[in-house]
């Protein structure tokens, strides 16, 4: 076997093993709306969506409105509406605004790769 052959082996075993860790981990996410409107509907509808899409059984969402809560709000630093926070596993991630790029919203949760630029 040739070492830039065992190299690659090597890289897509380490890959195989963090994908296999990230199937097991269970998110804590918080998405935090404004209101009963239409686009704070729509953002809870869609991260519902793709939790159950690709975290089910293996996430806690909690919906969190800041005209009702704004003390939660405030302690988080929460500037836009809506905002989902990804608070574990770690790193912790915040996905501002419109929840429609379901790219955006999976890279930001860590659940698809980011693209890579052509060098």
């Amino acid at each position: 076997m040739t070492k830039k052959r065992q190299e690659r082996d090597h890289v897509k075993d380490m890959l195989e093993e963090a994908g296999r860790k990230s199937r097991a981990q269970t998110y804590t996410l918080r998405l935090y709306v404004a209101g009963v409107t239409p686009r704070s509907q729509e953002a809870i509808r869609t991260v519902k969506a793709m939790c159950e899409e690709h975290l089910a059984g293996r996430y806690d969402l909690e919906v969190i409105d800041i005209y009702q809560q704004p003390t939660l709000a405030k302690d988080e630093q929460i500037i836009a509406a809506p905002t989902l926070i990804k608070k574990l596993p770690p790193p912790l991630r915040k996905i501002i605004g419109s929840m429609a790029d379901k790219d955006k919203v999976l890279v930001g949760l860590d659940l698809r790769p980011r693209e890579q630029k052509a060098k």
